[in-house]
C-alpha cells in the first residue's frame, strides 16, 4: 500500500464542513460486521455443534475466544499502530475479520477455530479502538459527537437486527454459508473504505502517549469505571435476559423482546446524537436514571406484557446512545491519547460483558433472577455517583469544546 503525499494528505485529513456520511456509514459497518462477528455462533449453535461434532458448550467457546482475543490485544495493537495512517490500521482490522472469518468457514478442526475467532477478535479489538478517534477526525469539533452517532450505529442495528437475519441465513443456507457472507461483506467494506474514508497520518514516535500516561489524564479512569459499572449491570440483564423473561411468565416473547429493545436502542442512538455535542452530561446522568427506572420497572411487572415491553423499550432507549456518549467522554478526556484511551474502553467493555457473564450466573445459581435489581441499581449508583463527581475532568459541564 502507498503512503499518501504531504499533500494529499492534507488534503484529505481536513475536517469536513458537513457529515462525511458515506465514509461514516463506512465505520458503522464496520462496527457492524464486528458485533455480528462475534454473536453469530450463539444464533447457530445448534447448527455448529452438530457440523463440527462438538457439543453446545463447546459451541458457545467460540464467543468466548473471540471476547478473549479483544479482551486481551485491543491495548496492544492500537498501541502498536499508533505511527501508521489511520486508514491503514483500519483496513488492517478489516483484513482481519477478512481472513479469519473466511478461514472459520471452512475450518473442521476445532481447536484451529478458537485460534481464529481469537484472532477474529483481536481484528475487532483493533478496529474498535479506531472508528471513534476517525469518526472525530473527518469532522470539525463542533460535529464530533453527531458524527460518533453515526459511526456507532452499527452495534445496535448488528444486536436488533443483524443477528436474527444472520440465524435466519443459517437456516436457510448453513452456518458455513453464514460465515462466507459475513467474509464477502467484509472484502466489499475493504472497497468502500478505500474510497470514502479520509487518511489521517498516525502520530509521530516522539509525541505517542504511552498507555499508562493516557490513564493517568484527568478524567480518563473515571469514565472507564463509569462504563465498568453501567455496562456490567447491563449484561447482568442482558446476558440472562432469557431466565429473567421466564420468571416474567413471558417465556415465549424472548425474540419480540429483543427487537423492542434494539428498536429502542436506534431511537436512543439518534436523541444522543441530536445533544451529546452540548448536552452530554445530562444525557449520561438521564440515560442512566432512566435504566435504574428501567431495571425497579422489571422487578414489578410479572404477567403485564405490555410493562414489560415498555420497560425494555425504555431500557434499549437508555442504553443506545451509551456507546456515543461513553466514547465521547473518553476521547474528549484523553485529547492526543485518544485512540490509546479507547484501546483501554474496549478492554474495560469487554472485561464487563465477561464479568457480566459471571455474576449473572452466579446469582441465578444463588438466589435467582430476583437479585438481578438490587445489584445492578447498586452498580447503577456508582456509575451514577462517578458522573455526577466528574464535573471538572471526565463528564464536564456545559456544551463541548472539541
Amino acid at each position: 500500500m502507498h503512503t499518501p503525499s504531504p499533500a494529499a494528505c492534507a488534503a484529505e485529513s481536513a475536517p469536513a464542513t458537513r457529515l462525511p456520511l458515506s465514509g461514516l456509514l463506512a465505520l458503522a459497518l464496520t462496527g457492524f460486521i464486528a458485533i455480528l462477528s462475534e454473536t453469530l455462533p450463539a444464533g447457530l449453535l445448534d447448527q455448529i455443534a452438530t457440523g463440527m461434532r462438538i457439543s453446545q458448550a463447546m459451541a458457545g467457546q467460540w464467543v468466548t475466544a473471540y471476547a478473549l482475543g479483544s479482551l486481551l490485544t485491543a491495548i496492544p495493537l492500537v498501541t502498536l499502530t499508533q505511527g501508521w495512517f489511520r486508514r491503514r490500521a483500519l483496513l488492517l482490522a478489516i483484513g482481519g475479520f477478512v481472513l479469519f472469518n473466511g478461514l472459520t468457514a471452512v475450518s473442521a478442526d476445532n481447536t484451529l477455530t478458537l485460534l481464529l475467532r481469537f484472532l477474529t477478535g483481536a481484528a475487532a479489538g483493533l478496529a474498535w479502538g479506531l472508528i471513534a478517534g476517525h469518526a472525530r477526525r473527518m469532522v470539525a469539533p463542533a460535529q464530533q459527537g453527531k458524527a460518533m452517532a453515526v459511526a456507532m450505529l452499527g452495534q445496535p442495528i448488528a444486536l436488533s437486527l443483524g443477528l436474527p437475519i444472520g440465524t435466519w441465513l443459517g437456516a436457510l443456507l448453513g452456518w458455513r454459508a453464514t460465515f462466507v457472507v459475513v467474509t464477502l461483506a467484509a472484502l466489499l467494506l475493504v472497497g468502500w473504505v478505500l474510497r470514502a474514508v479520509p487518511d489521517f497520518p498516525g502520530q509521530v514516535a516522539g509525541r505517542r502517549p504511552a498507555a499508562l500516561g493516557v490513564l493517568r489524564t484527568p478524567g480518563v479512569a473515571r469514565v472507564l469505571l463509569v462504563i465498568l459499572a453501567w455496562i456490567l449491570g447491563h449484561n447482568i440483564l442482558y446476558t440472562y435476559i432469557v431466565p429473567l423473561l421466564a420468571a416474567l411468565g413471558m417465556a415465549g416473547e424472548v425474540g419480540q423482546v429483543l427487537m423492542t429493545f434494539g428498536l429502542a436502542s436506534l431511537a436512543g442512538i439518534a436523541l444522543v446524537g441530536l445533544g451529546v455535542d452540548r448536552h452530554l452530561r445530562g444525557l449520561v446522568l438521564a440515560c442512566l436514571a432512566g435504566f435504574a427506572l428501567a431495571t425497579l420497572a422489571l422487578g414489578q411487572v410479572q404477567g403485564s406484557a405490555w410493562l414489560v415491553h415498555a420497560s425494555v423499550a425504555l431500557w434499549g432507549l437508555t442504553y443506545g446512545g451509551a456507546p456515543t456518549l461513553l466514547q465521547t467522554a473518553c476521547a474528549d478526556a484523553a485529547g492526543e491519547g485518544g485512540d490509546v484511551a479507547q484501546s483501554m474502553l474496549v478492554t474495560v467493555w469487554n472485561s464487563a460483558i465477561a464479568l457480566g457473564g459471571i455474576i449473572g450466573g452466579l446469582l441465578l445459581t444463588g438466589a435467582g433472577v430476583a437479585s438481578f435489581g438490587a445489584v445492578v441499581l447498586g452498580l447503577v449508583a456508582v456509575a451514577g455517583w462517578l458522573v455526577f463527581a466528574g464535573r471538572r475532568a471526565g463528564f464536564a459541564s456545559g456544551a463541548r469544546r472539541g
